[in-house]
């Protein structure tokens, strides 16, 4: 249960914050060679914190005709990382990413790039500017996403301050994003345990489901508060040291 626990406080606080979900899920299991983490708790996490953005959005889906189009270019945006992900998957070239030296490496560069981003003169606003050509943009930048280390909450706040956008607004397209994503994650998830016919949803399962998404509705209107008052730099500073750490134990 503790396992459970750990797993589902740490995807619920990390998924949405500019540090890398993937990153401290790998570098936890592996430090305390958990064995709960398994491909039935991997889409119960996924889809806690699914949950918790549906519900933090709940009057956009509520108004989905009124806000069709600005579902359209979410979807549009998600299509880059579904589709390079999916063959990424197929081939078994994911885990080659999986490993100290690469999430190491991308924690720290990749912090470099929200701290140069974050400085960005604002021009920019979700409700005048959330054009096709951005989602393109972003939707190319949270490709990157797929390297553990590099953050998807991360590197589309940065796609979406590089291209001047305001850091509350950069936040919700990143928020926005994650649903797609998310989606994805968990369907893929889903198949691959009907696939092995595996249908192990356990209490713990279902305990997992609700504190992630516990602690995923909390992150996110954490963020949302904290960047109405603050920049990035503090994650930013987050990012290196833990990075730095990792290298010096992968090297």
């Amino acid at each position: 249960m503790l396992e459970v626990i750990i797993l589902s406080v740490v995807q619920g606080v990390t998924e949405f914050l500019p540090i890398s979900s993937s990153a401290h899920l790998i570098l936890i299991s592996k430090y305390f060679n958990f064995n709960n983490a398994n491909v039935t708790l991997d889409v119960c996490l996924h889809l806690g914190s699914l949950l918790a953005i549906i519900y933090y959005f709940k009057q956009e889906f509520l108004n989905f005709i009124k806000n069709k189009e600005l579902f359209l270019k979410i979807i549009l945006s998600s299509v880059p990382i579904i589709i390079i992900g999916f063959f990424l998957i197929k081939f078994n070239l994911i885990d080659y990413f999986r490993n100290y030296k690469v999430i190491g490496w991308s924690t720290v560069i990749f912090g470099f790039f929200l701290y140069i981003t974050d400085k960005f003169k604002i021009k920019k606003t979700l409700k005048k500017n959330f054009n096709y050509r951005t989602v393109i943009y972003i939707g190319l930048f949270q490709v990157l996403a797929l390297i553990p280390g590099v953050s998807r909450s991360g590197i589309t706040i940065s796609g979406a301050r590089f291209l001047k956008f305001n850091r509350l607004d950069a936040a919700k397209i990143s928020f926005l994003l994650s649903i797609p994503t998310l989606s994805a994650a968990s369907l893929f998830g889903m198949q691959q345990l009907i696939k092995n016919s595996s249908y192990d949803v356990s209490l713990l399962n279902l305990l997992g489901i609700f504190l992630s998404f516990l602690f995923s509705y909390f992150t996110i209107k954490f963020l949302i508060k904290f960047l109405i008052k603050f920049n990035l730099t503090s994650f930013v500073v987050y990012r290196v040291i833990l990075g730095s750490i990792i290298l010096i134990y992968a090297y």
